[in-house]
C-alpha cells in the first residue's frame, strides 16, 4: 500500500511535549500519512513513550545521538511517503495542516516544497526580536515573495516543511543551518499556505538558540556561498551597508573569493572612506557600479524597503541586478 505522506519526526529528550505533538498529528483530517520517529539518544523516558504509543501510522527507530541532521536523514530512508512533512517534537500541527499543504502541492505541481504560517508559544515573555520575525515570515508568503526574500533569512519554518520526495536531496551536515542549506539546493519553485497551521515552540533550549550552526555566522556563510553562485555573469559586488552587517557580510564574500568593489551608505561620515579596501559610496553615486551586483545588507528596521525603493526607482531588478541579504 502506498503512502502519501511521511512525518519525519526526529526526538530527543522531548518526555514533556512528545505526546501532544503526536496527538496534533493524529488529528489530522488528512489521514494517509505516516509518522516516522527516530529517537535521537534520549536520556529521558521518550524512548519508552514512543514503544508505548499506540498508533499503526507510528514507526519509530533508534539513533545513538548523532544529532538532527543525521536524525532527519535516518527517518528520510524509511519513509514512504511521495511528500516528506518535518515536525519538531515540541510543537503543535493544526488539525488542517497536513489536508492544506497536500492540496497546495496537488494543485501547483511544479511547487517543489511549501510551508505554512507559524505562531509562536507560548505567547507570554515572547520577545519582541520572536515578534519581529514571526511577523516577517507570515508575510512572505507568495511563490514571488519567497523568492525574492529568500537570502533574507530562511522563508519557509523548517517545522512546517513539505517537500516533494522525488527531490529531496537528503540534508547536510556542516557549521549552517541544515534547514536553510536545504532550501537553496532544492531551488523552488517554493509556496506557502497563507494560515498558520502550526504552533511553533520558543523556547531557550531550541536547537536555534543553543547549536553554533545557527548563529548568524552560519546563516551568513550560506547566503555568501550561495550568492556567489546566483550572481549574474559573475559580476563583482557591491554592499549596501557600510555598517556591522555590511562589513561581516563582504568579509564573508571576499573569503570566497568573491571580489567587493564598493560599499554604499547614508552616513556622509562614512562615505570617502575604504572599508576591506573599497571606497564607500553615496546612494545617489550607486549608478556608476552597473557592472556589479548589488547586495543590501542593513539590518535596521526598514531599510531593506527604503533601499529596494531607490534600486528599483534607477532601473535596477531584484535578484537579477541586486538582492538583499538582511
Amino acid at each position: 500500500m502506498t503512502i502519501r505522506v511521511s512525518v519525519l519526526l526526529p526526538v530527543r529528550d522531548a518526555s514533556t511535549t512528545l505526546a501532544a505533538a503526536i496527538a496534533s498529528l493524529e488529528a489530522q483530517t488528512f489521514r494517509d500519512f505516516e509518522i516516522i520517529a527516530v529517537d535521537d539518544g534520549s536520556s529521558d523516558d521518550t524512548a519508552q513513550m514512543l514503544s508505548r504509543t499506540e498508533s499503526a501510522r507510528l514507526h519509530v527507530y533508534a539513533s545513538p545521538g548523532r544529532g538532527i541532521v543525521a536524525a532527519l536523514n535516518h527517518a528520510a530512508a524509511h519513509a514512504a511517503g511521495d511528500l516528506l512533512a518535518r515536525m519538531d517534537a515540541d510543537d503543535i500541527a493544526h488539525p488542517e495542516r497536513l489536508a492544506k499543504q497536500v492540496a497546495l502541492m496537488d494543485a501547483e505541481p511544479d511547487v517543489v516544497a511549501c510551508g505554512t504560517q507559524i505562531r509562536y508559544v507560548p505567547r507570554t515573555g515572547l520577545k519582541d526580536g520572536a515578534r519581529r520575525y514571526e511577523a516577517w515570515i507570515n508575510s512572505v508568503i507568495t511563490r514571488h515573495e519567497i523568492e525574492r526574500d529568500l537570502f533574507v533569512e530562511c522563508p519557509i519554518p523548517h517545522p512546517t516543511l513539505m517537500v516533494r520526495h522525488a527531490a529531496f536531496p537528503g540534508y547536510r551536515e556542516g557549521p549552517f543551518p541544515e534547514d536553510y542549506d536545504l532550501l537553496f539546493r532544492l531551488r523552488g519553485p517554493f509556496a506557502k499556505v497563507p494560515e498558520v497551521l502550526l504552533d511553533w515552540r520558543d523556547s531557550a533550549t531550541r536547537l536555534s538558540r543553543t547549536e553554533v550552526r545557527y548563529a548568524p555566522e552560519g546563516f551568513r556563510r550560506l547566503k555568501a556561498r550561495y550568492l556567489s553562485a546566483l550572481r549574474a555573469y559573475a559580476k563583482p559586488v557591491v554592499v549596501w551597508g557600510a555598517g556591522p552587517v555590511g562589513k561581516a557580510f563582504a568579509l564573508e564574500l571576499q573569503r570566497i573569493p568573491v571580489p567587493v568593489v564598493a560599499f554604499v551608505d547614508l552616513d556622509p561620515r562614512k562615505v570617502g572612506q575604504r572599508i576591506h579596501g573599497a571606497p564607500v559610496v553615496a546612494p545617489e553615486n550607486i549608478d556608476a557600479y552597473r557592472h556589479a551586483y548589488v547586495v543590501a545588507a542593513v539590518g535596521q528596521a526598514g531599510a531593506r524597503e527604503e533601499i529596494r525603493a531607490a534600486l528599483t526607482e534607477s532601473g535596477w531588478r531584484e535578484r537579477f541586478d541586486w538582492c538583499a541579504v538582511a
